[in-house]
């Protein structure tokens, strides 16, 4: 199970790395490249999905586990981005905002489908924190971000999300983001935890995902850096498994 293994890595320190592919920004030639690297290592989640996807979410991932030996899980920015070929999902619940459509209208929609499939669920609290730029999440969402500054109301929200049954909490400044979570938050939001920390966003560098490891970030998500340069991917696992 997808969860298993992130909790077992989770109770052992061991930092893990997610790799999230948008199937909108993911070219043939970018699979093949990827099968090649991922003959030396291999991340620690491999997630489909995005804010916004206009191509088919089943095929793509059908396509995709046609060449690559690893388990697949949703990263859906909607219903719509459900796939029955996935392995797993992270049903996710949109607590840093106020529309009911991600909080809960989205996910009565799907579940029937994620039963039927049979895929893993994995409840996720989901928080965007300003990164500095409007991102696609949060026009999308039609949602505010947590201000980068305010420690205490990210700390509320990631609790008030593991009170309510979340396995993973996932802090994100948004795909491309200017700026990535702050590492005050990162620390502030950890030491209340009780669950893995996910943090993605503007994590465009060796150097910020070693930021966010060493502030409290138990899986960092990269994705948009390695659009344009897939192979950043060795450097970044290595620089997470290094922390």
């Amino acid at each position: 199970m997808i969860y298993d293994s992130i909790l077992s890595k989770y109770k052992t320190n061991e930092k893990q790395l997610a790799l999230l592919i948008d199937p909108d920004k993911f070219p043939d030639d970018h699979q093949k490249k990827l099968e090649k690297i991922l003959t030396t290592i291999t991340p620690d989640i491999l997630l489909v999905g995005g804010s916004l996807v206009s191509n088919h979410t089943n095929e793509f991932v059908q396509k995709l586990k046609e060449t690559i030996d690893l388990p697949v899980t949703l990263y859906p920015g909607s219903s719509t981005q459900f796939a029955s070929s996935a392995d797993a999902i992270l049903f996710i619940s949109l607590i840093s905002g106020r529309n009911p459509e991600f909080l809960i209208s989205h996910h009565v929609s799907v579940a029937p489908l994620i039963k039927k499939a049979g895929l893993e669920a994995i409840p996720t609290g989901y928080m965007l924190v300003d990164g500095g730029k409007q991102t696609s999440v949060q026009y999308i969402s039609q949602t505010q971000p947590i201000p980068s500054h305010k420690d205490d109301i990210a700390i509320a929200t990631a609790l008030a999300g593991q009170f309510l049954g979340m396995k993973l909490i996932y802090m994100d400044a948004g795909s491309g983001a200017k700026n990535p979570v702050p590492a005050s938050m990162i620390q502030s939001v950890k030491t209340q935890l009780d669950i893995p920390l996910l943090i993605g966003g503007g994590l465009n560098s060796a150097k910020k995902i070693e930021t966010a490891c060493k502030s409290g970030a138990d899986m960092v998500v990269v994705g948009n850096a390695l659009e344009k340069d897939l192979s950043q991917l060795t450097e970044f696992y290595q620089t997470v498994k290094t922390c």
